[in-house]
């Protein structure tokens, strides 16, 4: 019979967890002790995630694997947009004593799999009995003696780029609430996003005035830099690459517009960032412009020059 979480034991999986870990130089003390030590070389920002099964995600829907992957995405992401390197993460996660060992171990395997493909070290966590499983992630990144790029530097005459996917793994979503595991491209998106690590220094580097990444949808996340920027940001649609895929899942549910997975669609963990139109680093592109708030209005985000008329959208909880 499969072993499960009350048979290992608290103790037991953490070891398992964290057998063979090795801590980059800048990790003077890793899992085992009451805290992690890391010697950072400048300012260090910090952001913390939370993942709850059928809230974030379903265990028929996502492997064990996915799910680790994916916590720990959703959370480098903020250290990224803020022009951080990745420094460490820790993880609490809670599940049922019934939870079998397995899926836990697999988790473990998918937290790992995705600080290495981001360069975060896996510096600890805690483990918990809950009534269902739920995921925490907290994020560090270093500054290395830069300023942090944040939401409100954006400024008319800017332009607004993007580097990473958009709106597939709403699309992802979208079929797998219908029942279906097809396309195959906008499903793996859904479970497993893939951050565009790196270059959110690379952005701090050339000189980017505003960041986020894209968790809420793009219009939803460019609005948070616009109002707190306190300017208008308007979307060119022609410059936004709408997938094949998106173009399938849209034609298969009703022959929507497939724009609305890219606009309103979150959890690719995209970066988007504003530029001096010279300095959009290689690779991004280029998909609207930074504009001054007109007399009499709000800063807003357009499309087109106009308001979106399905609304900005996005993933709210509340």
């Amino acid at each position: 019979m499969p072993r499960t979480l009350a048979d290992v034991g608290e103790f037991g999986l953490i070891a398992e967890l964290t057998s063979g870990l090795s801590m980059p130089a800048n990790v003077a003390v890793g899992p085992g002790d009451d805290c992690a030590v890391f010697i950072p070389r400048g300012h260090v920002v910090v952001s913390t995630d939370s993942m709850i099964e059928d809230v974030h995600f379903k265990r028929v829907w996502s492997g064990a694997g996915d799910v680790g992957r994916k916590a720990v995405a959703s959370a480098v992401a903020d250290v990224e947009a803020m022009g951080a390197t990745p420094v460490g993460v820790v993880v609490a996660l809670a599940a049922p004593p019934e939870t079998p060992e397995d899926w836990a171990l697999e988790f473990g395997r998918g937290v790992r799999i995705e600080c290495d493909a981001s360069g975060a070290a896996l510096l600890g966590g805690d483990i918990t009995r809950g009534p269902a499983i739920s995921i925490t992630v907290t994020a560090f990144g270093d500054l290395g003696g830069h300023p942090a790029v944040l939401r409100s530097g954006a400024r008319p005459g800017d332009v607004v780029a993007c580097i990473g996917r958009l709106g597939m793994a709403a699309a992802g979503l979208a079929v797998l609430t219908r029942g279906f595991r097809s396309p195959g491209a906008v499903v793996r998106a859904h479970r497993v996003p893939e951050p565009p690590y790196g270059r959110g220094v690379e952005a701090l580097r050339a000189g980017a005035t505003a960041m986020i990444d894209c968790s809420d949808g793009l219009l939803a996340d460019l609005g948070h830099i616009a109002e707190e920027s306190g300017v208008t940001i308007d979307v060119d649609s022609a410059a936004l690459d709408v997938d094949e895929a998106q173009k399938t899942v849209a034609a298969a549910i009703g022959g929507g517009d497939p724009l609305i997975y890219i606009l309103t669609g979150g959890d690719d963990h995209a970066l988007l960032a504003t530029f001096p139109a010279a300095a959009v680093p290689e690779g991004w592109t280029v998909i609207g412009r930074v504009q001054a708030v007109a007399p009499d209005e709000e800063a807003s985000v357009t499309v087109d020059g106009q308001a979106w008329g399905a609304g900005a959208g996005g993933w709210r909880h509340f």
